[in-house]
């Protein structure tokens, strides 16, 4: 079985319609590797993306979040975050970020602290595990 760590492969372990805040609509995350981008996909077409860069092993650095404008405000986003992070764990992984959407999104659910690296937690962040 193929999951999202493996490039192009979109993930439906991430039930997003049931929980709050969630966005009005399903998507699939694929983990583009070749080209460094985490992309929501719905009906085949990419509709959000966070790109990232790997950083050693064991590190990516999560560079900028970017939604198409006519899906905007429907939390897409926020979803897309949180299924990244998901999987940065389920890697093992630590983050560093430079992406201020990501930031926030750390502060607001303090439970995704302890992904961000401790010796590179990125510019402005303040955002750490305890």
């Amino acid at each position: 079985m193929t999951g999202p760590t493996e490039p192009n492969h979109p993930t439906a372990d991430f039930p997003a319609r049931n929980r709050p805040g969630a966005p009005a609509f399903d998507f699939d995350l694929v983990n583009d590797q070749k080209t460094g981008v985490y992309e929501a996909r719905t009906g085949g077409t990419e509709v959000a993306g966070l790109t990232y860069q790997a950083a050693g092993a064991n590190r990516i650095v999560l560079l900028a979040t970017a939604v198409l404008p006519e899906f905007r405000h429907q939390g897409i986003a926020t979803e897309l975050i949180r299924r990244v992070l998901d999987d940065v764990r389920a890697q093992g992984k630590t983050v560093t970020i430079t992406c201020p959407i990501v930031r926030t999104f750390i502060e607001h659910h303090p439970a995704y602290a302890d992904l961000v690296d401790h010796d590179h937690p990125g510019a402005g962040t303040g955002v750490h595990g305890s």
